[in-house]
């Protein structure tokens, strides 16, 4: 339920430049990242172990990955207009969405033994690949290309949350669940595009770099971690779309 974040668009990050003080940097913005992500991590592992010393059984299992989801998109609102409310407001994202992404993982792992180790290991490698075409030239971020990222990104954005809210009457949109050439083929586009947001994060955050200041460390490290999250999940989906 994630999608390119407007809270790490060059308008947002230019319109606080730095006046005073310190700045931005690219080790800051790593060191905060790799926080987060190990608070992904950690809810992860909390849930994969059943979550020890909570009592809790499989009937409370949907209720709580509801709730975590609306707690991950209700903080990802407050970021996306309150900034300043990052450095909180991003750690507690990051565990209730590790606690989504567990469940998920659990559940997908239950029916495909191995899924989540190959899952997290395609999304290293495209995080790895769109690194390095972002840095070799080899993929520029031109405006044209941003505009059509964003905007397809959007769009998906919305259909997700329809058939979010469909899903509390048990309705489901056959292709976004199920296998066959079109449920592949809109997985493998959705996941395309996470991957091509990873290149919009990484030219953002280089853009703020020395210019933004130093708290926006928090913003720029919650929006690459939000886009790793649902290339995450969108691997599972068509990893599991294409072990049916």
């Amino acid at each position: 339920m994630a999608t390119h974040n407007p809270v790490l668009s060059r308008t947002a990050f230019g319109s606080h430049a730095a006046t005073g003080g310190e700045t931005m940097t690219l080790g800051g913005t790593m060191r905060k990242t790799f926080a987060l992500l190990a608070l992904v991590a950690a809810g992860m592992i909390y849930t994969w172990f059943g979550m020890p010393g909570t009592g809790l059984d499989a009937s409370a299992i949907y209720p709580l990955a509801i709730g975590s989801t609306v707690v991950g998109l209700g903080l990802y609102f407050l970021i996306m207009f309150r900034p300043q409310y990052a450095p909180v407001a991003a750690p507690i994202y990051a565990a209730a969405q590790g606690v989504v992404l567990g469940i998920l993982t659990v559940i997908f792992n239950a029916k495909y033994p191995g899924i989540a180790i190959q899952a997290g290991l395609l999304t290293v490698a495209t995080l790895g690949v769109m690194l390095v075409a972002y840095r070799t030239g080899a993929i520029r971020v031109t405006d044209q290309l941003r505009s059509i990222v964003v905007s397809c990104t959007a769009a998906i954005f919305v259909f997700y949350l329809i058939a979010f809210g469909m899903s509390f009457f048990g309705l489901q949109i056959p292709f976004l669940h199920e296998g066959g050439v079109i449920g592949i083929g809109f997985s493998l586009f959705v996941t395309g595009l996470a991957a091509f947001n990873l290149l919009l994060d990484f030219d953002t955050i280089e853009a703020g770099i020395g210019t933004a200041p130093e708290e926006f460390e928090w913003l720029a490290a919650f929006g690459l971690v939000v886009t790793l999250i649902w290339l995450y999940m969108e691997m599972l989906r068509l990893l599991g779309k294409l072990r049916r």
